[in-house]
């Protein structure tokens, strides 16, 4: 019998936790009984393996993501969306770390395909409506912005803006405006 209050969704969200607070890495189905003082086999009836607990938490992850960046670019067009995507990925890398590194492992294709990633790319793609931009090119400019977003997280995750005088926040503003040009160069 499953131990009361125990539930998949608990479970995912704790582990999201946890991710948050010792890194994705570091997620397993035993450092999540250790958090709810269980024994490991007790999970078992809520989680198949330690990669199906990862893979909820990942797929939680793009969820909130997705519903944070719909809610941001609400309303918005050209530079002005393109800065609030942005911004969404980065202050969400910021205030959950674990997860955000969860977002961005590997997905079996029909679970990626089922998944809020789709939402993250179809709303990339309405960005760049307001940029008129035919295909390929649009595809392009999903690649390209997914690239200059994930990457200036991640690099500024790991420190490697710390080297410098210029403030990160300048450099993250030259990156959007050299893409708000790029794109705008680009139209139709």
């Amino acid at each position: 019998m499953a131990r009361a209050g125990l539930t998949p969704e608990r479970l995912v969200l704790a582990g999201a936790e946890l991710a948050d607070e010792v890194g994705f890495d570091n997620v397993t189905v035993s450092a999540l009984a250790r958090r709810f003082d269980v024994k490991v086999a007790s999970l078992y009836s809520h989680l198949r393996s330690s990669q199906d607990l990862r893979t909820r938490i990942a797929l939680l992850a793009l969820a909130e993501l997705a519903d944070t960046m719909a809610a941001d670019l609400a309303g918005r067009a050209g530079r002005d969306a393109l800065a609030a995507c942005g911004n969404a990925y980065r202050d969400y890398a910021r205030a959950h770390p674990g997860r955000y590194r969860a977002m961005r492992g590997p997905l079996d294709p029909q679970t990626a395909a089922a998944s809020a990633g789709v939402r993250h790319a179809e709303m990339l793609r309405a960005v760049l409506r307001g940029y008129d931009l035919p295909e390929p090119e649009q595809t392009h400019a999903v690649r390209l912005l997914g690239s200059v977003f994930h990457g200036f997280v991640s690099l500024e995750e790991a420190g490697g803006f710390r080297h410098t005088a210029v403030p990160s926040e300048e450099s993250w503003e030259w990156a959007l405006d050299s893409l708000d040009h790029q794109l705008r160069s680009r139209q139709r």
